[in-house]
């Protein structure tokens, strides 16, 4: 078969929804009429629709010209998990890319800056801050040198008298969060997911009425203590998760933990409220970090200008793929701010994140958010191994990933979802007048 660049046609799109990932993550196949296969994601926990709707837009296109097609379907992405369509087709159009040319990912976005990628693990557990800490030793014990945990009200909806809300709001909160995150994903029936205790959960966070009492500030700044009791001082960490809570009570808890010499705070405020995240830095010391939930380079511009973030935290899933997460990376550093990188995915945007991260001078770290599941890494071939870690960079063609473990793939497939790589025939002919302008 000729191997003619010019060429080069995208032929198929087809998926495969897994569950336990540690969400649900849709994986991507890219096809095309020269045999070469690229595979892409969509983000955690969102919907493949996202991505299948594109597929008559991209059908017959050059898979090399990845900039032009991302140019082509961005306009159909958006905030959080609505870009994952558009970013998985990105992404998958530099791994066929890079098989096509033979190299990685890394040199075709101008080379590397180093060998190894320093990897961060979200640590869950049980119980109080000694728990925890014990928890984020074992990290360091294997090898993590950077680490990060949740600090905030889901640790006190249970401490009577931590927190103040409208009577009745926090059961309702805490009923529609076992339906949702304690239910196999590919089972979850939609019906459950409607009503008050939805719209509850997406309420910004200066309109929930929930404030940390005094008593709750203690908790946390209690907590925090005992962690850095078991930890010591000298490794960073970060705290994700605060909840739903107004700008006040954000100040109140960051004074309190500018003590324990934070990384940085997390997503405290919607990413869209500049002007708060400005109060809030002006108000402690504690460092600021947002961004996974930002889609394309521009939409980081405001916060970068105002000078209120320390770390940008970009999702490759969310903010537009490979490419645009470098260039965030580069206007981030332009303003001195780091770039950490988000990832709750599977080995697929794992190793995405890896050469966007090899290539980004001020990065500094790459969550992995599936240590604990143990057949993670095993999904692609050859296996993604982190120890010590560190995950090395690919000197591989595309992504790196040679394979993915297709019994696995199965083994894990979502119930109710189509059949993994099912066909997608539906999707080729629709037609609609995308055209933003007259």
């Amino acid at each position: 078969m000729s191997q003619n660049p010019a060429e080069l046609k995208i032929t198929d799109l087809r998926f495969a929804d897994i569950d336990g990932a540690p969400k649900r993550c849709t994986l991507v196949k890219l096809y095309t009429n020269q045999g070469i296969v690229g595979y892409g994601e969509v983000r955690d926990a969102s919907s493949r629709t996202y991505a299948a709707m594109l597929k008559s837009r991209i059908l017959g296109a050059n898979p090399l010209n990845v900039d032009k097609i991302f140019r082509r379907i961005k306009q159909f992405g958006g905030d959080s998990r609505q870009a994952g369509g558009v970013c998985a087709i990105e992404l998958a159009c530099w791994d066929i890319a890079g098989k096509f040319w033979g190299v990685p990912v890394w040199q075709l976005l101008g080379g590397k800056f180093r060998d190894t990628i320093r990897c961060y693990c979200d640590t869950d557990s049980e119980g109080g801050g000694r728990d925890m800490g014990k928890a984020l030793k074992e990290r360091m014990d294997r090898g993590f040198t950077f680490l990060k945990m949740d600090l905030g009200i889901e640790l006190l909806m249970d401490v009577p008298g931590a927190l103040s809300a409208p009577l009745g709001f926090l059961d309702t909160m805490k009923r529609y969060r076992r339906t949702v995150f304690q239910t196999p994903h590919g089972s979850i029936d939609p019906r459950a997911m409607r009503g008050e205790a939805y719209d509850l959960f997406n309420t910004e966070h200066f309109f929930t009425g929930i404030h940390i009492t005094e008593k709750g500030l203690d908790f946390l700044e209690n907590y925090m203590k005992d962690v850095r009791a078991e930890i010591g001082d000298e490794v960073p960490i970060a705290i994700d998760h605060l909840g739903h809570i107004p700008l006040e009570d954000c100040i109140a808890l960051a004074r309190r933990l500018e003590k324990y010499h934070l990384a940085w705070m997390e997503d405290a405020l919607p990413w869209q409220k500049t002007e708060m995240w400005k109060q809030l830095h002006a108000a402690t010391t504690v460092p600021l970090g947002t961004g996974e939930d930002i889609y394309l380079k521009e939409n980081f511009r405001p916060l970068l200008e105002s000078g209120a973030l320390a770390v940008v935290h970009p999702d490759l899933l969310t903010a537009g793929g490979i490419l645009e997460t470098k260039k965030i990376g580069d206007m981030a550093e332009d303003y001195g701010v780091q770039m950490n990188i988000h990832m709750a995915e599977s080995p697929i945007a794992c190793m995405a994140a890896v050469h966007v991260a090899a290539a980004t001078r001020n990065f500094m770290s790459l969550e992995l958010h599936s240590v604990d599941v143990p057949w993670w890494g095993d999904l692609v071939a050859p296996a993604l191994r982190y120890d010590g870690g560190f995950i090395a960079v690919p000197d591989a063609p595309g992504l790196g990933i040679e394979a993915l473990n297709e019994d696995l793939i199965k083994e894990h497939a979502c119930a109710d979802f189509p059949a993994p790589w099912s066909p997608t025939t539906e999707w080729d002919k629709e037609w609609a007048n995308d055209r933003r302008w007259s």
